[in-house]
């Protein structure tokens, strides 16, 4: 049996009153677990923002575009290759080529939002230039340079399965360790020109709110990453920006109203080779507290680890990284600060994938 390795990531996180993540009422996303109600963000808010950090932190190249103009995208590298090739036809061309590798368009946009990487883009472009129409060859482009956030979160295309990718990753839905209540902001907006006699408000409205103290989870299969990106090097940077973007983004949600620009409190990484593991189950019974959550959910996240001893295999390597001295437990290496995290889980990435590349 082909060897396999894991990377589960697990974090503990304060938030203040925010509305990260809202549904379509407009409040704050919640979810039933342990018989009480809890905050959550959901993975697709926080897959968002790691996207989005791996735009400002990442190589460009190596990143993907989701979009419905991805015929205009193309059609603007067309005209950078060429600039004797006008916009209309560079629009022309780079559709032509969409619709013969089988991805449909509409009005020079595509039917559904396309995940793309920049690299496949260019090789596109070229083709759309030198009017290469072969279906095999022109979908093997959007096979090869995958990006790393399709590799890690996948691309689905119905019209055409073949370019369907599966994800190498998995993002848990973050939710509170304790049980919420929402509570409601009344503001008031004045307007700065109305009369001296009129004192009423320009506008008035809510904003649902609540504050919590999040577990949050992520997880990589590395062997079929490493797959998918080609090469080891690639890969292991690749999962450190991912462990990186992991714990820096934030979902944007109402973020301008609330600054909830917090970071985790404790970070925990693991290396195991028979399956990942949601360590959630830490937080089945609410944490009750009238002092805090921060210390109580790291002490219990770390309880949870030696829990699961009998039924898995002894992890390869486990470090984490708390913002203080908690009392918490040794499960592992106990860094001195997140950089170190990273740099050692990817000596450590490189190391293993060392060991399944010569097997």
């Amino acid at each position: 049996m082909r060897s396999r390795l894991f990377l589960d990531v697990h974090a503990v996180q304060t938030v203040p009153p925010a509305n990260i993540n809202r549904d379509d009422t407009g409040s704050p996303k919640t979810a039933q677990y342990g018989g009480a109600t809890r905050a959550r963000v959901s993975s697709q808010s926080w897959k968002r923002a790691m996207r989005r950090y791996f735009n400002d932190e990442g190589d460009i190249g190596n990143v993907g575009i989701r979009s419905l103009e991805i015929v205009r995208y193309i059609a603007g590298k067309i005209t950078k290759m060429d600039e004797s090739i006008s916009m209309e036809t560079a629009m022309e061309l780079a559709e032509k080529t969409l619709n013969a590798a089988k991805i449909s368009t509409k009005d020079k946009k595509t039917k559904a939002l396309f995940f793309i990487s920049d690299k496949q883009a260019e090789k596109l472009a070229k083709f759309a230039i030198e009017k290469i129409d072969d279906k095999k060859e022109l979908q093997q482009v959007l096979k090869d340079e995958q990006s790393i956030d399709i590799a890690l979160f996948g691309r689905m295309l119905a019209d055409d399965p073949s370019l369907n990718e599966d994800a190498s990753s998995q993002v848990a839905h973050a939710i509170s360790t304790h049980a919420i209540e929402s509570e409601f902001d009344f503001f008031t907006a004045v307007d700065d020109l109305a009369p001296e006699d009129n004192q009423g408000a320009g506008m008035l409205g809510t904003i649902e709110y609540n504050s919590s103290t999040l577990y949050r989870y992520a997880n990589i299969a590395l062997h079929e990453f490493v797959k998918q990106l080609g090469d080891k090097e690639s890969t292991v940077n690749a999962a450190k920006l991912f462990v990186e973007a992991f714990i820096n983004s934030m979902p944007t949600g109402k973020i301008n109203s609330f600054a909830n620009q917090t970071l985790p409190q404790a970070v925990v990484v693991t290396l195991r080779t028979d399956r990942p593991v949601n360590m959630v189950s830490a937080f089945e019974k609410p944490i009750k507290s009238n002092d805090g959550y921060v210390e109580k959910s790291v002490k219990r996240l770390f309880e949870e680890y030696p829990k699961y001893d009998g039924m898995l295999e002894e992890p390869l390597f486990t470090a984490y990284y708390t913002f203080g001295d908690y009392g918490v437990q040794e499960i592992g290496k106990n860094e001195n600060s997140t950089k170190e995290l990273i740099n050692d889980l990817g000596e450590k990435i490189n190391q293993y994938l060392d060991k399944i590349e010569q097997e």
